[in-house]
C-alpha cells in the first residue's frame, strides 16, 4: 500500500474523531435524533430523494461509503431499502450513527475501518452504493476509492454520487475582501492543509488536528468510473450549495456557479 496515502488517511481519521464531540453536542444532532424517532423520516433533500427514488431502493442492499453519522443511509432505509451498511473510518461518528439507528429502530450495520481496505466479504454484496457531499475531497487516491465502490456492487448495480462540484475548490468563501475571486487552480495537485476542527456551520472552529483535502476534476471522476467498469448513465449539475454554510454566499447569483452535481454509474453492460 502507498505509505503516503496511509498517512493521509490516518491524519484525516484523527481529525474526524477530534471533530465528533463538537457535532454530537450541536442542536443539529438532537434534531436528527428527534427526526429519526418519527417513522419515515429522511434528511435527504429533494434532489437526492428524486434520484434515489428513480434507482428504486426498496428491498435492495445498499451501502454508503464514508457515512459519517449515518443519517443518509438511515434515510435510504426509510425509503424501503433492505440490507443497509454504512462504512466509515471514524469510530466516534459511527457511535453517533448507532444512536440514530436506535432512534429509527433500524437494523443498519455500521463498519469501522479504512475505506480502502473494506473486506472481501462485501464484494458483490450490494445493489446500490452511495457517496454524498464532501467525500471525494478526503480521498488521496480517488481511482482506488471508486474501485472499492465498483467491487462492492453486483453486476447491474448502481453507484450514486451527490457531491460538491469541484469548481468550488477554486474559491475562498471566507475571504471577506473578495470571496468571488478565483483563488486556486482547478487543476491543483497538492492537497489543501488545514488544522481547524471540521465543522459544517459558519461558526469559527477551534484549532484541531491537521487534515488534508484533495482536488479532483470532473475528468478525474468520470475517468475513474469508466476505468473500473462503471458506465455513466446520469450526470446533472445544480446551482445550489450542499456543502458547509459559508458557501451559501454563492447561491442565487445572476452569474451562477455549478455548486453541486449528481452522478449515477452502472456496473457492467
Amino acid at each position: 500500500m502507498d505509505p503516503s496515502r496511509d498517512n493521509y488517511v490516518a491524519a484525516n481519521r484523527a481529525a474526524w474523531n477530534d471533530a465528533a464531540p463538537h457535532h454530537r453536542a450541536g442542536a443539529s444532532f438532537e434534531n436528527l435524533l428527534t427526526g429519526f424517532g418519527t417513522p419515515g423520516f429522511s434528511c435527504l433533500d429533494a434532489v437526492a430523494s428524486e434520484v434515489l427514488r428513480g434507482l428504486q431502493p426498496a428491498g435492495k442492499a445498499v451501502a454508503q461509503l464514508c457515512c459519517n453519522n449515518g443519517r443518509e443511509i438511515l434515510s435510504v432505509g426509510n425509503l424501503g431499502a433492505g440490507l443497509c451498511v454504512g462504512f466509515d473510518q471514524s469510530g466516534a461518528f459511527l457511535a453517533q450513527a448507532r444512536e440514530l439507528a436506535a432512534a429509527a429502530k433500524q437494523d443498519c450495520r455500521f463498519v469501522e475501518g479504512d475505506v480502502y481496505r473494506i473486506g472481501e466479504e462485501f464484494d458483490g454484496a450490494f445493489d446500490l452504493v452511495i457517496v454524498t457531499i464532501g467525500v471525494f475531497g478526503w480521498m488521496p487516491d480517488l481511482g482506488t476509492f471508486i474501485g472499492v465502490a465498483a467491487r462492492l456492487l453486483r453486476d447491474g448495480g448502481a453507484f450514486f454520487v451527490y457531491e460538491q462540484h469541484p469548481i468550488m475548490n477554486m474559491v475562498e468563501p471566507a475571504d471577506a475582501s473578495d470571496p468571488h475571486r478565483l483563488a486556486h487552480s482547478y487543476f491543483k495537485k497538492e492537497p489543501f492543509v488545514e488544522d481547524n476542527v471540521i465543522v459544517y456551520g459558519d461558526e469559527v472552529a477551534r484549532k484541531g488536528v491537521t487534515h488534508y483535502w484533495f482536488v479532483h476534476t470532473l475528468a478525474d471522476i468520470f475517468t475513474s468510473c469508466l476505468e473500473r467498469g462503471l458506465r455513466i448513465e446520469h450526470f446533472r449539475e445544480y446551482p445550489h450549495n450542499i456543502s458547509s454554510a459559508p458557501y451559501d454566499i454563492y447561491d442565487g447569483r445572476h452569474a451562477q456557479l455549478p455548486q453541486s452535481y449528481t452522478l449515477v454509474a452502472r456496473k457492467g453492460a
